[in-house]
């Protein structure tokens, strides 16, 4: 019963209800249903169900009821109600379908009229449905309780095309009965099931190769896509909207012909075709069960007239036409009668189910086969899809036949026998199944006697043949050849015979003449068993023990142990007797096995046995068997004389365990002793160490160079290429080269002019950034190289890149709003991200170098001159002295300072210098001759401020002494070789020289090269692991181990911080105060454009305006600044120094973070170093944001002017014609994307023959080789 109410009721209050009985030819239940609309029509679509539960070919069916006729039937009724009263009027047009009546309904509504349909469609498990209209097709989407999907459509008489497999779900579970297009994209549906939601497409378009193929489908959904020659969605369609571009058949309804047939009399057949043009010929096809005939028939004004050489016979609804030559010919034969035989009938059809790869051989059983003719089955699926029509193929005897049945998809199908060319048999259920899957096995061992009952858990096992096994020695033998029951499969395992040893053979399931993978069987060579006891002692019961090497078999009256085979064999599988001789016969005493104890080194099985009557057993002749499936043992006793062993062996073993307790406790006291000694080392280097960190972080003090001479700033165009490209050196180096003196030709080129022109419409820019954007293979690195060459190529139009930053910051807004406001800018994910942060390099690059360039080149001179007065592994770059725990030196040995006297020669290429000078250098004994070299130059440039003139590489040191000058070198002949051909590099300490000593620089010869690259085969002071825990040399700890504990050297991280704490707060506070009480004109400006949408979109949480601004300044901005100073300064950042710049960053971050730090013991180091700074900063930090907030507002014109000036700063730094080409390069790559687009919108009719002049001129110069 369904009941209908009004969805909206009109305002006056009119309410309306009704309800009608609805019948799906005999079917009553409801399973799912659908409404659909089409405009003032509507009807309902539901699938219902027969009462029984029995799943039958035609157990389910889909009726369409017109909501009309619906609308009619209630409205007869006598209780129909409106405004609670009872009457009869007409129904509102709008009305809905469910399955239950709502609380409150009156007495009596329940009497209701009944509609009847017969099925559209018929399948015999469908357990959901949606309808839909697509240009004018009512299109249904079913889904079954085997987890297909599948697609009717109907045509306008609402009769069903073969439905189409859409989805199948591998698991094959039922799907839920809602059914829902996708309401952004109609293209898609989604399917629900047990545990999955699944976006699936509504058509497969890509199946018909042809456009005959695909306009012959019928599809509405598809169509011919003349661009790309092939069927597609509209959507997926380049230029969909022109006719000419994609078509369906509803655009070629010339190209659906039909033809009629009629017959107005015997022997006669008229042939007609809906088209109005004149064919010049057709043809008739004659059909009969098995045999097809074809016939040219010439047509005249679209209809044909013929008489038949043989007339029809009609049987049911089934005709068969026989033609001759002409079609006008006469009819030359008389009637045939049919032979009149006696009827078939059909008891039984097996197997009735198959699998989708059909069947060779199915047999038929019953009665009266020898004396029927013409004997076919009629095998007929879902409603719209062709019955298949198949002969028999063997009629073996009075009583059985066999057909083959074809391959085709799953579900379930009516199969019936027909012959003498009367009516079917009643009609059978045959199920067309999924291949058998497996899911695991279980035992999934067995031993190689076989045997073994082995339980396959899977799928579809009713439909296999046969199971298989198939090793390296012998394919597929055959195990068992009966199907299984649906869901698990039983049979015996094979004998492996020709094995010795365990083996893994693979387990095959042959459906047909295809065999599917199922699962691996291992094979364990068989028990061997010992050894038993026999227990008489329990009379009237038995006890008897097996013993077999590792695992023991242990029965009540039967103990047997058996060797470690890893079968896990249950107690129902063994089986154990014992035979006796009673005079001259032999008998058998069975046991029943109780349970099966397991332990590591063995397995016992309890059995039992109780005797019954006065049998005496012969214990002398008793055997013992174990039958395990085809293997059977006799366990034989052990004999007397092993204990003659064991009291030979026990005083060797006794003998054995006593020296071996001697030994293992000289070896304990031994290691006891070594302990205590490293123990003692080891507490010695700690308190020395905490001492001497304790003691550096109260006095020591870092000489900071006040003056270090000129600060050597990059010029605009190097500074803003390594913001723009941090990681992209070949566009840094192009857009690096100079200038043509002349800009004539650039400024003449009308390809290049137009394409600016294009560029400075803000429209076009806008969408072509958008649509860069949506496209899959825009990547970020993309997104990143386009903002850049646009912001290069708009150098000189500073304010117009300005509104262009604001839309697409606006636009970004949009789509960030609608999940997390406060994600925006926080990540360089869009072309706008990156426009900012080069927006920002722009603007303050002047305040950057003005006001912190000057902190910021301090703190890396003096976080370089804290790293080098300690220990620096040449190797690593680890330095004793760092923020960074990731680059702390702990395994330092103890070191001093050598004062050495560097005599620098005077060198043509220093013009500056003197004849000669002398400098004291400080360096470390353990600094290596490369490590010395560079500190000498540093002392060079620190005392006369300009550079020696040679490189490092070019130059060498010689130690001065009275007895001879040595060159000093990393590797030489003198150098230390570790174990596995390691070399160390040689120190000051390693040539021995003390304080005082002298050193003279002098120029290498050309092409000769000292020195060494460090590789994998050299070390400094971090030692392979095999050298490092040899003896300590030195008087005091001689013989003992030196231990190494990073955590102890931690206080080296906070001395260096201390250090270097006044320099980083100078830096931030330069950062974040407003000098003269006025911030830079783009952070002002940018700032109050925050404030400003923050307060259009009605934000009032003040902490999404903080994110933003943080994100925009101080993350997009300051931090690439801080952790990159080669960008502003002319110097090489190492990657030590890149580790602490690190550690910096992240507390100036922290500062500009609302959330609060909670941090524990185990927190990171870099987090912990700045913890009790930070809440400092945090307030330092808000009112800035404050003060900024608190200033007068910019004028448009202020900001302009601004901006013009930075402009004309920058005019002719870049070679804006590069940059255009690259932006071109993106253009002209997506250029159909771009200009489907432009078609779409508006108000783009002129900008579109503009982008159509320049791609023509670039062609043009492409041909040229100009491009």
């Amino acid at each position: 019963m369904a009941v209908l109410r009004q969805l909206r009721p009109s305002e006056g209050g009119l309410t309306l209800q009704g309800h009608v009985y609805l019948d799906c030819g005999c079917r009553s239940l409801i399973v799912s249903s659908s409404l659909v609309r089409q405009g003032e029509r509507g009807w309902w679509v539901g699938v219902f169900h027969h009462s029984h539960g029995a799943k039958v070919w035609n157990a389910t069916a889909v009726c369409i009821f017109g909501m009309e006729e619906v609308k009619e039937q209630a409205c007869a009724s006598t209780h129909f109600i409106m405004n609670g009263k009872s009457c009869i009027l007409e129904c509102p047009s709008e009305l809905h379908l469910g399955k239950e009546v709502s609380e409150g309904t009156p007495e009596g509504i329940w009497e209701a009229r009944s509609i009847k349909k017969l099925p559209t469609l018929i399948h015999s498990g469908l357990v959901a449905v949606y309808g839909t209209v697509v240009l004018n097709q009512i299109v249904l989407f079913l889904g079954t309780d085997d987890g297909q999907l599948l697609k009717a459509i109907l045509n306008e008489d609402m009769e069903s095309n073969c439905p189409e497999v859409l989805y199948e779900i591998e698991e094959e579970t039922s799907i839920f009965p809602k059914l829902r297009l996708d309401p952004v994209d109609n293209n898609y549906i989604y399917l629900s099931s047990a545990n999955k939601v699944r976006r699936i497409p509504v058509a497969n378009c890509g199946r018909y190769v042809s456009e005959q193929e695909c306009l012959s489908a019928k599809d509405p959904y598809c169509g011919w896509c003349s661009l790309n020659q092939r069927c597609t969605l509209k959507e997926n369609c380049t230029r969909s909207n022109s006719i000419k571009g994609w078509y369906n058949i509803s655009y070629a309804p010339d190209k659906d012909l039909k033809i009629l047939l009629s017959f107005p009399a015997k022997n006669q057949v008229v042939v007609a075709a809906s088209i109005s043009k004149i064919l010049t010929s057709c043809m008739i096809k004659i059909v009969k069960p098995v045999e097809i005939f074809y016939e040219n028939v010439v047509l005249k004004n679209s209809s044909c007239f013929c008489n038949l050489t043989t007339p029809v016979i009609s049987d049911n609804a089934a005709h068969d036409v026989y033609t001759r030559d002409s079609c006008n010919a006469a009819a030359s034969k008389g009637i045939t009668t049919a032979q009149k035989t006696e009827h078939i009938s059909i008891h039984s059809i097996e197997p009735l189910w198959i699998s989708t790869l059909g069947k060779s051989e199915i047999t038929v059983k019953g009665e009266n086969f020898t004396r029927a003719s013409g004997i076919k089955l009629i095998l007929t699926g879902i409603t719209g899809c062709k019955p298949d029509i198949i002969k028999v193929r063997n009629v073996l005897n009075d009583t059985q036949m066999t057909f083959a049945l074809p391959p085709t998809r799953k579900e379930a199908k009516s199969i019936c026998i027909q012959a003498n060319g009367k009516k079917c048999s009643p009609p059978m259920t045959l199920h067309y199944v999924s291949l058998p899957s497996c899911f695991g096995i279980t035992p999934n061992t067995s031993w190689i006697s076989g045997g073994r009952k082995i339980t396959t858990i899977g799928r579809n096992f009713n439909v296999v043949d046969s199971v298989i096994i198939s090793d390296d020695q012998r394919s597929n033998l055959t195990v068992s050849r009966c199907p299984g029951n649906e869901s698990d499969y039983h049979y015996l395992t094979p004998s492996l015979s020709h094995a010795t040893e365990g083996k893994v053979v693979d387990m095959m399931l042959k459906v047909e003449t295809t065999f599917i993978p199922c699962v691996k069987l291992h094979y364990h060579p068989d028990p061997v068993f010992i050894n038993y006891q026999l227990h008489t002692e329990l009379d009237p019961d038995l006890e008897l023990k097996i013993y077999v090497s590792l695992k023991v078999i242990n029965c009540n009256s039967l103990f047997k142990i058996k060797e470690n085979d890893n079968l896990n064999i249950s107690k129902t599988e063994v089986e154990v007797y014992l035979s006796y001789m009673n005079g001259a016969q032999t008998k058998k005493i069975w046991f029943s096995i109780q349970n099966i104890t397991k332990k590591p080194d063995r397995s016992t099985i309890l059995c039992k046995f109780k005797r019954e009557g006065t049998d005496k057993i012969d214990f002398s002749t008793v055997k013992v068997f174990v039958k395990l499936g085809n293997f059977e043992h006799e366990v034989k006793p052990t004999s007397s004389h092993i204990y003659l062993y064991v009291l030979i062996l026990l005083p060797i073993v006794v003998g054995v365990i006593i020296a071996a307790f001697i030994v293992t406790r000289y070896k304990s006291k031994e290691l006891t002793r070594k302990q205590s000694q490293q123990l003692e080392l080891l507490e010695y280097e700690i308190r020395k160490e905490i001492r001497e960190g304790f003691a550096e972080l109260q006095m020591d003090e870092l000489d900071v160079v006040d003056s270090f001479g000129t600060v050597p700033f990059l010029d605009y165009k190097h500074f803003a290429l390594r913001t723009f490209f941090p990681e992209s050196g070949g566009f840094a180096s192009i857009f690096s080269e100079d200038m043509p003196q002349s800009r004539d030709q650039t400024s003449k080129d009308e390809s290049f002019n137009m394409l600016h022109a294009l560029i400075c419409n803000k429209n076009f820019l806008v969408t072509l950034i958008h649509t860069l954007e949506k496209q899959k293979n825009f990547s970020v690195k993309d997104r990143c190289l386009f903002a850049s060459f646009l912001t290069i190529a708009l150098q000189t139009k500073l304010v117009y890149l300005t509104h262009i930053l604001e839309v697409l910051t606006k636009d970004l807004m949009e789509q960030s709003s609608n999940v997390q406001p406060k994600l925006l800018l926080r990540r360089t994910e869009s072309v706008v991200e990156k426009l900012l942060t080069n927006w920002m390099s722009v603007c303050l690059s002047g305040f950057l170098r003005e006001t912190i360039g000057e902190p910021f080149y301090l703190l890396v001179t003096t976080l370089n001159q804290r790293i080098n007065k300690g220990p620096v592994d040449a190797i690593t770059c680890k330095a004793l002295y760092t923020l960074n725990e990731d680059w702390l030196l702990w395994q330092v040995s103890e070191f001093k300072t050598v004062v050495l006297n560097i005599i620098f020669e005077k060198v043509p290429e220093n013009e500056s210098g003197d004849a000669c000078q002398t400098i004291q250098v400080n360096v470390l004994d353990c600094d290596t001759i490369g490590q010395a070299k560079e500190k000498s130059l540093q002392a060079f440039f620190n005392k006369n401020g300009f550079l020696y003139g040679l490189q490092l590489d070019e130059i060498g040191l010689e130690l001065v002494s009275e007895e001879q000058q040595r060159e000093l070198l990393d590797i030489d002949g003198s150098s230390e070789v570790m174990e596995d051909g390691i070399r160390k590099l040689n120190t000051i300490g390693h040539y021995e020289i003390s304080s005082g000593a002298t050193i003279k620089v002098f120029k290498k010869k050309a092409n000769t090269r000292s020195d060494v690259d460090y590789s994998d085969e050299h070390c400094h002071l971090i030692l392979p692991d095999s050298e490092a825990n040899k003896d300590v040399k030195g008087a005091g700890h001689k013989g003992k181990q030196k231990f190494k504990v990073k955590e102890m050297y931690l206080t080296k991280l906070l001395s260096t911080k201390v250090a270097i704490h006044s320099v980083v707060e100078k830096l931030f506070r330069s950062i974040w105060s407003l000098p003269n009480n006025k911030a830079p004109v783009a952070i002002k400006y940018f700032f109050d454009f925050l404030d400003a949408q923050a307060e259009s979109k009605k934000i009032t949480d003040p902490d999404v305006v903080h994110i933003w601004k943080t994100n925009s300044l101080p993350l997009r901005f300051w931090v690439n600044i801080l952790k990159n100073p080669q960008f502003v300064f002319d110097i090489k950042k190492t990657s030590h120094i890149d580790g602490c710049l690190s550690v910096i960053a992240q507390a100036f971050m922290d500062a500009f973070s609302l959330a609060e730090q909670t941090l524990g013991k185990e927190a990171p180091t870099n987090k912990l170093l700045y913890a009790k700074d930070i809440p400092l900063y945090k307030k330092e930090v808000k009112a800035y944001y404050k003060a900024i907030r608190d200033l007068p507002p910019l004028t448009t014109s202020e900001v302009e002017e601004f901006l013009t000036q930075e402009s004309k700063k920058h005019e002719n730094e870049f070679n804006e014609k590069v940059a255009l080409i690259e932006i071109y390069r993106y253009v002209v790559k997506y250029y159909d994307e771009i200009v489907s687009k432009l078609e779409r919108e508006r108000g783009f009719e002129e900008v579109q023959k503009q982008l159509q002049q320049v791609k023509a001129l670039f062609d043009e110069k492409k041909k040229c080789k100009w491009l």
